[in-house]
């Protein structure tokens, strides 16, 4: 997400999550097997404990605090079941793997914007052990075939899990380089009999202001609760993933669990945390920071050294580590590094207007 804004108060009511299973929709191919039947059980059970892990750090002074979470988020981490995935495939050029350096579990989950935690960098770490992940559930709607408010193990069925080591590109010019855990987004939304008349994806977090302090904030411009978006050809590209969990554990609640979007040649804040729901429409839908800021944030908002933020350079960026005395900065590539992937998407694209 973009730097330190306002965020104003929001009059919409907390949204009720129906948790009921549509069982007769689930076709026999889709029943997942006993050994991944546990995993996902395994998994479920393992996103509480890290909740209540992460109430280990300590909320004293700025820099203590950040510090002490690091070392409790390490800590938590190293005590969590793994989840079972595929490793990624170092032997196929097909982007989901890359042998730079990786970001310490300690960094990506200590350094985060998040703002339903609040803005300071360490806040989500410090407020999101608040967030109850179990039960979790998603409603799809919208131009398809089997609308419906589906459990969060229905979901994961009957997908096998798999590690993707993607380079992440914040709009404020740092970066980091994370081993996810998850799936492809076009195999979900397969399985949901997409219409003809799609041409958009459209996704919401979830809106708790009991737990998410940001929801509360009297200062701001974010008008919760959060939505992105993808054109429906973005959104069916193999890069494009659903993620529950990082560094071989399940996801961290700072971090966006249960479940996320991960992007990776695109800026960051299009990467939505904590997703209750996914529309499918033949209509261009909002965006949160494009709403916020359009003259800022475009609502492709690719990774584009080319074109400038109105406040500083995309030309280059820090990559996480980084001090004072070691800042780190490295080029930034177009899309991220992913243009072989992707660049075909916007052929005869103004990339600076549709930025």
């Amino acid at each position: 997400m973009p730097l330190k804004t306002t965020t104003k108060s929001s009059s919409k009511k907390a949204v009720t999550i129906n948790t009921k299973r549509f069982d007769s929709d689930i076709l026999p191919s889709e029943i997942t097997s006993e050994t991944n039947y546990f995993n996902r059980r395994s998994f479920i059970g393992t996103a509480g404990t890290l909740a209540m892990g992460s109430m280990l750090s300590s909320c004293a002074d700025a820099d203590s605090s950040a510090n002490k979470a690091s070392a409790a988020s390490t800590a938590d981490a190293s005590k969590q079941n793994a989840l079972e995935f595929l490793p990624a495939n170092k032997s196929i050029n097909n982007g989901f793997y890359t042998d730079e350096v990786k970001t310490p579990y300690k960094d990506i989950t200590a350094y985060n914007n998040f703002y339903e935690f609040g803005t300071d960098k360490s806040d989500p770490q410090r407020h999101a052990h608040k967030l109850v992940t179990d039960p979790w559930s998603i409603t799809i709607e919208g131009e398809v075939e089997k609308p419906g408010t589906y459990t969060l193990e229905d979901i994961l069925k009957p997908h096998d899990l798999e590690e993707r080591i993607y380079r992440l590109r914040c709009v404020e010019a740092w970066s980091m380089v994370v081993p996810w855990i998850g799936f492809s987004l076009a195999d979900l939304l397969n399985r949901f009999g997409m219409t003809s008349r799609a041409k958009y994806v459209a996704f919401e977090t979830l809106y708790r202001p009991d737990e998410m302090r940001g929801q509360r904030s009297r200062f701001g411009t974010i008008d919760w609760p959060y939505v992105e978006a993808l054109r429906i050809d973005e959104a069916m590209n193999p890069l494009t993933m659903m993620a529950i969990g990082l560094y071989g554990k399940v996801m961290p609640n700072q971090n966006g669990a249960p479940i996320r979007l991960v992007v990776p040649w695109k800026y960051g804040f299009k990467s939505i945390k904590s997703i209750v729901k996914i529309r499918l429409t033949d209509q261009l839908p909002p965006t949160s920071w494009n709403k916020t800021a359009p003259q800022e944030y475009g609502f492709y908002s690719n990774v584009n050294p080319a074109v400038n933020h109105p406040r500083w350079s995309q030309a280059s960026e820090r990559r996480l580590p980084t001090s004072l005395l070691k800042p780190n900065r490295i080029d930034t590539l177009p899309f991220n590094g992913y243009a072989e992937q992707v660049a075909h998407l916007y052929k005869g694209m103004d990339l600076r207007r549709n930025f």
